[in-house]
């Protein structure tokens, strides 16, 4: 699981340094957003049916086709003509993802007792260190000498004798997978978890379960018109999305998400609030780097390389022993605001390019204690049967508010030319949304038992 991890690292890696290369040579820069988010709004669609698949039927299946699907992914981009296959390449590689990433959670939950699942979330965390060594350095000499699509054609050739280790782990669970547990229909604020076999227990919960995924369907639609329209500049398409996720995110994430309601609708809203600011801003960092300081792609990824350590860092500081988790998810998403903050002032080429690299340290240090939290108390706070269905939720809140903050700070940084201004623009708006984590970041906690939500 580990090695598994390793190479997702060095291909997100790997795609932040490429992609104003791919952009360049595809002539597709009014896609370079979409171009990132494609796969985001694919998981939202995927981690539906992988948290639902991996509740009923157990995490292996949709755990093997996610893998495939991902990799698959990575070759149809980097075999891509044009940036619009390109962008479907992407989108692929989101839909193996998200079933992956949601089927390892309730893996893990199923594998290792609960005092255990912070250091198994620091431990893959960790799996990051070596990628974020070597991996930003690796793409770009790959991208000056070889060629940018070795950089996607390469993962899946190195992810086949990671997968035989992972089938060989899994030996036990490939012969008898464990069972859901089964639940009563629960409330419309998770996805259903019945497993009745009763036709006429079941059958409101498929009901159930198909509504969820027309909203997904729809959510995941309205994610790629604002992406498409901020990267096009059709303002009425970007408008038109906005108004879609307005109308369909509140029914599709845990009642109350959006105002980050106490227990687990909070828990979804900070991971959203927290990575949609660190991924959106990371989005412009290499760019900003490349195309105002003159960098060259290797030396613009070193930047990723410290922020993808010092996440490594974060991760391994709250793994260590119980603390106070409320503090560090105020600590982490404080560090998150000041390192987008820090960060903009490079785009004055009187102020260092130094000072870019050490915010990045800063902000790689934030998100790697928030983001291994949350995922510990979305497991502490879910049932046995909706463990798949809440994390589901927390990818699904991670993913579209990543695309909405890509989307209108890409909007903003396309309708100006991508000047100066509105870098520190972008930038700022960010880190307002990252101090709105740090103010909401102790309302996880919830008195009532686990696995309630507060509507």
């Amino acid at each position: 699981m580990v090695a598994i991890i390793m190479l997702i690292a060095f291909e997100y890696l790997a795609v932040a340094t490429a992609m104003p290369v791919v952009a360049e040579r595809l002539d597709g820069m009014s896609l370079y957003g979409l171009a990132f988010n494609a796969s985001l709004v694919a998981s939202v669609i995927a981690t539906l049916v992988g948290g639902k698949w991996s509740d009923t039927r157990g995490p292996v299946a949709p755990l093997w086709i996610g893998l495939v699907g991902f990799c698959a992914g990575l070759l149809v981009a980097g075999t891509a003509p044009t940036m619009d296959v390109f962008v479907a390449g992407r989108f692929l590689q989101g839909l193996g993802g998200g079933l992956f990433s949601v089927a390892m959670y309730v893996l893990i939950d199923q594998v290792y007792p609960p005092e255990m699942h912070p250091r198994v979330f620091s431990l893959l965390s960790a799996a990051w260190v070596m990628p974020s060594l070597v991996g930003p350095a690796i793409t770009g000499l790959v991208v000056e000498n070889v060629g940018w699509r070795w950089v996607f054609l390469g993962v899946p050739i190195i992810a086949a004798p990671a997968a035989v280790f992972l089938w060989r782990g899994l030996a036990e669970h490939r012969a008898a997978p464990r069972s859901a547990v089964p639940v009563p229909e629960p409330e419309p604020v998770t996805l259903p978890a019945s497993t009745s076999a009763s036709g006429v227990a079941s059958a409101p919960a498929s009901r159930g379960f198909a509504t969820k995924l027309v909203l997904g369907v729809v959510v995941a639609t309205g994610a790629a018109l604002m992406q498409y329209g901020s990267g096009a500049k059709v303002v009425p398409l970007l408008l038109a999305g906005a108004a879609v996720l307005v109308v369909a995110l509140p029914r599709l994430l845990p009642k109350g998400t959006i105002r980050a309601a106490r227990g687990v609708p909070a828990v979804v809203a900070l991971r959203g609030l927290a990575a949609g600011a660190f991924f959106a801003a990371e989005v412009f960092v290499p760019l900003l780097l490349h195309n105002e300081r003159g960098l060259s792609p290797t030396q613009a990824g070193l930047a990723l390389t410290g922020g993808a350590i010092f996440w490594s860092t974060g991760s391994w500081i709250q793994g260590r022993r119980p603390r106070d988790r409320a503090v560090i998810l105020r600590t982490g998403t404080t560090l998150i605001a000041a390192a987008v903050l820090l960060t903009a002032l490079t785009v004055f080429p009187s102020v260092p390019v130094i000072v870019g690299f050490l915010a990045w340290c800063v902000g790689g240090l934030g998100i790697g204690l928030v983001y291994p939290t949350l995922s510990v108390l979305i497991l502490e706070l879910s049932s046995p049967a909706e463990k798949g269905a809440n994390s589901a939720s927390l990818a699904i809140g991670e993913s579209v508010y990543s695309v909405v903050a890509i989307a209108i700070t890409g909007a903003i940084s396309t309708a100006f030319a991508r000047s100066a201004a509105s870098y520190v623009v972008c930038f700022v708006l960010l880190a307002m949304m990252a101090g709105a984590a740090a103010l909401a970041s102790g309302r996880f906690e919830h008195p009532r038992g686990a696995g309630t939500m507060e509507v």
